[in-house]
């Protein structure tokens, strides 16, 4: 029996184990744990594929359990989120007990999302719409801006009913979205290939110092901006 064939499929499934336990995590409140799940998730999300690569063993057997295991690391979990800061928020919405449910919007945007990306051969190099696990992040750092935030303003923003069906609604938009974003996976081991992808990570390090977990969210946005703007740079 060939052992490595095996390996990238073992390292996907850790990855759906982690997602597993961080919807645990979410249904005790647990945030932060459900943050870092979700972080050592992606961890393993990002070397099944390398490994495959490595191997020379990709298969589309590996391909069906990737999207399978980030529907729920970076699909159902970011989903339950919303739906519990939906239901600690203020109701301006109304007090119809069906609105939190809303907040699976993000769910749905994953799945899709997953489903297309399968089928789509435009992205092998790089990404079209914010890619799962990035919008797994941001939305799992809203409720750690509101637990380590000192700022009354942000309290009141992401507490608002309003701004989280905003949220929810743009993540459902920007997953699925028709713009190119750079892909991070270093393919080439050179320094002109990977100029972008070095400041991008160089600039994250800066902000996670400076700003901790309130960095998350504005990294996704950053990496949103900082791709539009290459794009415009590479149609000139």
């Amino acid at each position: 029996m060939n052992i490595k064939k095996h390996i990238p499929n073992l390292i996907t499934l850790i990855n759906l184990f982690c997602g597993c336990i961080a919807v645990v995590y979410v249904s005790e409140a647990n945030y932060l744990m459900a943050f870092y799940m979700v972080c050592l998730g992606i961890f393993f999300d990002f070397f099944d594929g390398f490994f495959a690569r490595l191997f020379k063993v990709s298969s589309p057997l590996g391909l069906q359990l990737d999207s399978l295991a980030d529907m729920v690391t970076s699909g159902v979990v970011p989903g339950y989120v919303m739906f519990s800061l939906f239901s600690n928020s203020a109701h301006e919405l109304g007090t119809n007990p069906f609105i939190p449910f809303l907040g699976f919007i993000v769910t749905l945007g994953s799945c899709y999302r997953l489903a297309n990306f399968n089928i789509d051969t435009r992205q092998t190099d790089s990404f079209i719409g914010l890619p799962t696990p990035a919008n797994a992040l941001f939305i799992l750092s809203l409720p750690l801006v509101i637990e380590f935030s000192d700022s009354l303003m942000m309290l009141e923003i992401l507490t608002n009913q309003w701004v989280l069906l905003f949220i929810t609604l743009l993540s459902a938009y920007i997953l699925n979205a028709e713009i190119p974003l750079f892909s991070l996976k270093i393919k080439k081991y050179n320094l002109k290939d990977n100029v972008l992808q070095i400041v991008f990570l160089v600039i994250c390090l800066l902000l996670v110092v400076l700003l901790q977990y309130m960095a998350i969210p504005l990294i996704i946005i950053f990496y949103v901006v900082l791709s539009v703007v290459n794009n415009m740079f590479l149609k000139k």
